[in-house]
């Protein structure tokens, strides 16, 4: 079991991330606080050793992608209906970034996400690949299907 000062090093360094990648899939903050709780509570529980920093920040965006899937596959999950159907415009978000975050938010979880790695994260299509564990060719086909999608959501001009 790890100690309090590194859980508080890591809440510190990938709370941020954790934060948005939970909120892309998951769309509200009561279960992005649940999930954001579970992902942390592993970490310290996990005893293992990582690599270097890459790995640890690459570890913690795999089990939060998982958790969030594991909220999505739930039972009740699946088969009740929120009264907040609205998108949620989160308050860190520019004014002229909610167009833009609404058309990720209508893109199919697979596209979504490695958007967000791509774009927000920084990652190369490659490290997207060993994070999610697809093929890179995989990836930069999801990468290029979802950018047409936005384009087309959003009033772009259509690639010849």
């Amino acid at each position: 079991m790890r100690n309090e000062h590194e859980a508080t090093r890591a809440i510190e360094k990938y709370a941020d991330t954790v934060r948005r990648i939970c909120f892309i899939h998951l769309k509200n903050h009561a279960d992005v606080d649940d999930v954001f709780q579970e992902v942390f509570l592993k970490y310290v529980l996990n005893v293992k050793p990582f690599e270097n920093e890459a790995h640890e920040k690459a570890w913690f965006i795999r089990v939060a992608i998982n958790a969030c899937k594991d909220v999505l596959k739930n039972f009740f999950r699946k088969n009740a209906t929120s009264f907040d159907e609205l998108i949620y415009e989160p308050f860190y978000l520019q004014e002229q970034e909610s167009e833009v975050l609404s058309a990720v938010m209508q893109l199919p979880e697979k596209y979504r996400s490695v958007i967000y790695l791509h774009y927000y994260e920084g990652y190369s299509a490659v490290e997207i690949a060993k994070i999610v564990g697809k093929n890179v060719n995989t990836i930069y086909t999801w990468l290029d299907r979802a950018r047409k999608k936005l384009r087309e959501s959003l009033g772009g001009e259509p690639i010849g």
